[in-house]
């Protein structure tokens, strides 16, 4: 009987199933997990269940150990170098005048292997630079290259909203996001007021989009006629979220409605020309 837990290696960052063997894990674990990279520090995201036998799966990565107050100590340390690396990698780009901004460096749990994460607006020429790094650290080096929005997750940070942001509290994947979706929520254009940290469209439009595609179909368009209380009536404008419309009478005048005090009319034809 095997039993798997879920284990996440990064705050929202991809939940990885591991086989838990023998060992007793419960939600807030800190584990030592055997890895591609080699040793790895995560967390029990998800507890331990018995893994259906009818369900086929590829060769499970075994939980190592619990984490000991001597991993605790070996993962401060590689914070450590971590930083130093950074500091020193920074520097090292300047000198050769690379167009790379480097924001991250992460190290394997064992310290054999360094990650340089970093964003360009294209190819890098880095092979002077690994050479470099190779012979001040001694150890495996990597730069990988990532979008911007990896950059924010990865970083962190308070959106506009006042809270932290979505993609490094709780997302773990990027869906796409267009333009047509601040237009149908009736969302200001201006891009410094639906773009995110990283400068690309707020992640938190594909949250709302499909409720406001179900309200709207509720509501009459504008430019159709509706009949009023106060007789016949053209849509000018919609409140989704309140479920009302503005509409023009026939004198001019103008007035907010409950969509549920209209009787639907006849589109009204070439009506704005």
């Amino acid at each position: 009987m095997t039993k798997i837990a879920g284990i996440r290696f990064k705050p929202a960052g991809k939940i990885y199933d591991f086989d838990c063997g023998a060992f007793v894990l419960n939600t807030g674990d800190k584990v030592i997990v055997e890895t591609e990279q080699g040793l790895g520090f995560g967390v029990v995201t998800i507890p331990p269940s018995v893994l259906d036998p009818d369900k086929k799966k590829k060769q499970l990565k075994k939980v190592f150990r619990i984490a000991t107050e001597a991993d605790f100590q070996k993962r401060e340390k590689n914070k450590q170098m971590e930083k130093g690396a950074f500091a020193f990698c920074q520097g090292c780009i300047s000198k050769l005048g690379l167009k790379m901004n480097l924001f991250t460096v992460e190290s394997t749990f064992d310290a054999v292997k360094l990650t340089f994460f970093y964003t360009a607006e294209g190819r890098v020429d880095f092979r002077e630079l690994v050479k470099i790094l190779v012979k001040e650290f001694r150890i495996r080096i990597e730069m990988r290259q990532v979008g911007i929005r990896n950059q924010s997750k990865q970083c962190g940070g308070i959106g506009r909203c006042g809270r932290e942001i979505c993609c490094s509290s709780f997302m773990k994947n990027f869906d796409p996001v267009s333009i047509k979706m601040a237009k149908e929520q009736g969302l200001s254009l201006n891009p410094t007021k639906i773009s995110g940290l990283c400068g690309r469209l707020m992640c938190c439009l594909t949250f709302e989009n499909k409720t406001y595609k179900l309200l709207k179909k509720e509501l009459p368009k504008p430019g159709k006629i509706v009949e009023t209380p106060k007789g016949p009536g053209k849509v000018i404008r919609q409140n989704v979220l309140r479920q009302t419309v503005t509409l023009r009478l026939e004198d001019g005048s103008e007035f907010e409605a409950d969509n549920k005090e209209l009787s639907k009319g006849k589109d009204s034809i070439n009506e704005d020309k």
